[in-house]
């Protein structure tokens, strides 16, 4: 690894490294001028005079990005053949490091978490762009902890100026959030949303939908039907379950219509499991029968008392596409979730 503890990046002297990823290596940078401090991330690659004018315009959209729950981007340049970016450093660190590997976490952070990550990500896919390396380690914590996602286009920057992976460990991070077209070379936006799938699937519990060597999991994540989350922890919600499923589809046309459709599913669903949650329930006194008179009566068979009855109940009430069911525990109560936003 290159010493730069000392050097200056655009403008900020470089004090201590905050992290390594697969591409990068992150310092904290300070301006003594303006006793300002920023992250600064320093691509393991040295350019060709052809490759600059191609990292810079990157760099440049890369800039433009202007969202809560994005990372920004406050300059970038080349220095001694080392392109760089100065961004805004977060002081709280990764969610990888708040919440280590094998960590549950409840259903309600999960959902908060979510909610943020996909507004960031809806924010890009609407402008055509895809992110491609969405996991724990790239969620970054602000002043206010509030989620912020980071590492937009790191990846394609550095494969474009001829940068290639040199050790397994610097992608197994990767692969395991990665989705099956991705794996094929052909990454989507709808890619983005079964990585956020994977990461859902492991914060609730604690582990991987697929693990082994690379070649391992690249081949589960396009053949293989992840676990069941039910089995693996039975106080998960079917309807979680439901939802996270869809989102980790092998075809990118049979998850959720957008990444902010997932995040809703899943609050959506994330209800049916808040403690003390009751289905609303009508009393026979909310129904209006018809008089005795005008129902056909008749006298059923021999045959037809012999067979079991079974009576067929329609519940209304959804203004909108049912799109999850589950029943109690005990097999007494039924609860559905609608694209309506009501359970």
């Amino acid at each position: 690894m290159v010493e730069r503890i000392g050097q200056r990046f655009g403008g900020y002297s470089l004090v201590r490294l905050l992290g390594q990823g697969n591409f990068a290596d992150v310092y904290l940078g300070e301006d003594s001028s303006r006793q300002q401090l920023a992250a600064i991330k320093v691509l393991r690659a040295e350019l060709a005079d052809q490759d600059v004018k191609q990292f810079l315009a990157q760099a440049e959209s890369i800039s433009r990005l202007d969202h809560p729950h994005i990372v920004c981007v406050l300059a970038y340049g080349v220095e001694n053949n080392e392109p760089f970016l100065v961004m805004y450093h977060a002081p709280h660190g990764t969610l990888r490091q708040r919440h280590a590997r094998g960590t549950r976490l409840p259903i309600t952070t999960i959902v908060s978490y979510v909610k943020q990550i996909a507004e960031a990500l809806q924010y890009m896919h609407d402008q055509g762009l895809i992110h491609r390396d969405v996991k724990p380690h790239n969620m970054l914590l602000g002043a206010d902890y509030e989620v912020m996602l980071s590492d937009f286009g790191i990846a394609v920057m550095a494969q474009r100026m001829g940068y290639h992976i040199q050790k397994v460990q610097e992608f197994e991070g990767t692969i395991l959030y990665t989705a099956p077209e991705q794996v094929r070379g052909r990454p989507r936006i709808a890619s983005d949303q079964y990585a956020l799938g994977v990461v859902v699937y492991e914060w609730l519990c604690g582990s991987w939908p697929f693990q082994g060597t690379i070649e391992e999991i690249a081949s589960q994540h396009t053949l293989a039907h992840p676990p069941s989350l039910c089995e693996r922890l039975p106080t998960i919600s079917p309807a979680v379950e439901q939802v996270v499923f869809k989102a980790l589809a092998k075809e990118p046309d049979e998850r959720f219509e957008s990444v902010q459709e997932f995040a809703k599913a899943l609050e959506r669903a994330s209800r049916l499991e808040q403690p003390g949650y009751r289905i609303q329930q009508r009393t026979p006194h909310d129904f209006s029968p018809l008089p005795l008179s005008f129902l056909p009566m008749k006298t059923p068979s021999a045959e037809e008392t012999a067979l079991p009855q079974v009576a067929q109940l329609t519940y209304a009430g959804h203004t909108d596409r049912i799109e999850s069911v589950a029943w109690s525990p005990d097999g007494q109560r039924i609860a559905s979730s609608s694209l309506d936003e009501t359970v």
